[in-house]
């Protein structure tokens, strides 16, 4: 059967079997012509010429028609096709050419209205390829030179003009950016971006002209990642087009069973035409489809790729979540969360200090603390006579004053009395503690963590909503930190200190309960991604390995377009099945009037044209948000990531 294969708008979608490349869109205006040319001719008292009229237009899309079928057929493919070639055969041969034109008509005009509307569903995401910029404007010499994207280097610094799409990853260097981000998170409203903030490469300038300083090569940034999914995603068959496939079989064997029993029945040729007639084309072959595509390119317009029907088809159908931490629930990026001072001296100048000390560091928290000075506006100074103790933390000198940052085991090695934990009031249980002394004597206790999203909590309590039934964490983490992090969110279990594979077993055991949904962002992520029944790739500027082995990439780092993206997956699919069932109901009703002689294989003609329009316009609401509009992307708050 040669079901059209809901893939993604923006590949290369292999044209349906046998019709030459775009004959498909304009192929019904030559039978639509003989039709109209014939009718005319019948009113002038030209019988002979409206009957020479009819058989030609039946003749060219019948031609067109046994190329598909015989390709076809060849593939071991046997399809509805050979219904409609059967009756613009038999109308030929029995002398009905009039109703061998509107057949004609009928399975052309099917054909262009199905590469019309999966066309349009296709728009939202192929603009993701056609609108890629290919230069910047560089600052050089003090003057500015348009050069290819692919001459880019991290510390250049670009001119983005007022409607320019920004071509890299860089950040904001002076004043601030407001941009446009719709195109890849389906935000309504543009959003303001601060000096020295992070901007993602395919947003739109809409304010004033600004300067952006590049972080990534061009090949690396957000956006050639994105096209580069959206080129690499193959046309997978959805498993609905498979089952229409095993439907379509049966329902051939039944047209052939019910138009040869008419036939030989009554004896009547036209009988057995008119069956045939009715069942030509198959509403089977152009609402799943048709559905499945309009709900792809309604989630690309809120920022979700789903790479391809079949992954469109289990997102309605996933009951267990499985979701990692770092990255996902959390920023994945440590941060100062609190700061307890123990002596005389201010919070901004044991800050200072012990920032100033840690520039000797490589150590993910000194980077932590750094970054934290930096932003308070704090002023560092060179550190003198650093030692490194490794696992323990730094000593050395800081304007002539000695400075200890480490870990209690390193204040006892110096003789610094610190309070103990449970005396420490005010630092979480989630935290890592960095302990500073100064002149001698204990200074602050710093906490450090990785915090919890805004909008995790409400896009897990989203998600139930949407009928995830269970919800587990998973990472590799220490459970007492997992933990104390999901505390008070709808999480039902806490899988720790898990390695890769221990994660992936934790995908495959949560399997009992349902189809299952892994959401991750790491490389560490992606065997698990790619054991789950359905994989999620957080954010596009995740790892690489991630959103290959996904079946779904979320454009921007939020868990937030998911429920989204399940709602219209689900109603998507519920379009599909309608549209098929109800045609294939008014098809078969169709069939047997024409068998019990209701219906002329004309008017039989004329039904089914009516059939196959409205399956194909219901399908095509998948296209339409629903009635309340859920799945629409709320602003995002700038800054944030």
């Amino acid at each position: 059967m040669t079901t059209a294969a809901a893939g993604l708008p923006g590949t290369k979608r292999p044209a349906r079997a046998g019709w030459v490349p775009g004959l498909r869109g304009w192929l019904a205006v030559l039978p639509l012509t003989g039709l109209c040319t014939g009718l005319a001719a019948q009113a002038v008292g030209r019988a002979d010429v409206a009957a020479a009229a009819w058989t030609l237009a039946t003749l060219v899309v019948l031609g067109a028609l046994l190329i598909q079928v015989a390709t076809s057929l060849a593939r071991g493919d046997v399809g509805l096709d050979l219904v409609a070639l059967l009756a613009m055969g038999g109308a030929l041969a029995l002398s009905q050419p009039l109703a061998g034109a509107v057949i004609a008509l009928m399975y052309a005009g099917g054909q262009s209205l199905e590469a019309y509307s999966t066309g349009r569903a296709g728009r939202a995401m192929t603009a993701l390829l056609t609108r890629q910029p290919r230069t910047a404007l560089r600052e050089e010499d003090g003057g500015l030179t348009e050069v290819p994207l692919a001459a880019l280097v991290p510390g250049d610094r670009i001119l983005v003009r007022v409607g320019d799409i920004l071509p890299v990853d860089g950040r904001v260097a002076a004043g601030r950016a407001v941009l446009d981000r719709s195109s890849l998170t389906g935000e309504a409203l543009p959003v303001t971006i601060p000096a020295n903030e992070p901007v993602l490469s395919g947003t739109v300038n809409v304010g004033q002209p600004f300067t952006l300083i590049t972080e990534r090569p061009a090949a690396e940034s957000t956006y050639a990642g994105i096209v580069r999914l959206v080129q690499a995603a193959q046309a997978r068959k959805a498993p609905m087009a498979r089952l229409a496939d095993r439907y379509g079989l049966a329902f051939l064997v039944l047209t052939l069973l019910l138009a040869g029993g008419a036939g030989l029945a009554t004896g009547d040729p036209l009988r057995a035409l008119a069956v045939l007639v009715v069942a030509t084309p198959c509403p089977l072959i152009l609402a799943v489809p048709v559905a499945l595509v309009s709900g792809l390119s309604r989630a690309a317009g809120i920022g979700v790729l789903i790479k391809g029907g079949g992954a469109l088809e289990m997102l309605a159908k996933v009951r267990v979540l499985v979701v990692d931490k770092t990255g996902t629930l959390t920023h994945g990026a440590t941060r100062l969360t609190s700061a307890r001072i123990l002596g005389g001296l201010d919070e901004g100048e044991v800050l200072g200090l012990a920032a100033s000390l840690e520039q000797a560091s490589g150590h993910p928290l000194a980077r932590a603390l750094i970054e934290e000075a930096v932003r308070r506006g704090l002023t560092l100074s060179q550190p003198e006579a650093v030692e490194e103790t490794p696992g323990e933390g730094l000593t050395g000198l800081v304007e002539g004053r000695p400075v200890i940052v480490g870990g209690a085991h390193l204040m006892r090695m110096h003789g610094v009395p610190f309070p103990s934990r449970d005396e420490a009031a005010g630092i979480p249980a989630v935290a890592a503690t960095v302990l500073v002394a100064v002149d001698g004597a204990a200074a602050a206790v710093l906490a450090f963590a990785d915090p919890l999203r805004a909008d995790g909590g409400n896009a897990l309590l989203e998600l139930r909503a949407c009928g995830i039934e269970r919800v587990v964490l998973a990472t590799g983490d220490r459970r007492a930190v997992a933990e104390a992090l999901v505390a008070g969110l709808p999480v039902d279990a806490v899988a720790a200190d898990l390695d890769p594979t221990a994660k992936t077993d934790t995908v495959t055991a949560a399997r009992r309960l349902g189809p299952v949904m892994m959401v991750g962002d790491g490389v560490n992520d992606a065997p698990a991604l790619a054991a789950a029944d359905l994989g999620v790739a957080l954010g596009a500027r995740g790892a690489a390995a991630a959103a290959e082995a996904a079946d779904i990439v979320l454009l921007v780092d939020s868990l937030a377009p998911l429920p989204r993206a399940i709602r219209i997956a689900k109603r998507a699919r519920a379009i599909a099945l309608q549209s098929v069932w109800v045609g294939l109901g008014l098809s078969l009703a169709g069939m047997v009037a024409a068998a019990l002689g209701y219906l002329s294989p004309l008017r039989g003609a004329l039904l089914q044209e009516a059939i196959d329009i409205a399956v194909i316009l219901n399908a095509m609401r998948a296209l339409g948000a629903p009635r309340d509009g859920r799945e629409q992307t709320a602003p995002i708050v700038p800054g944030r990531p």
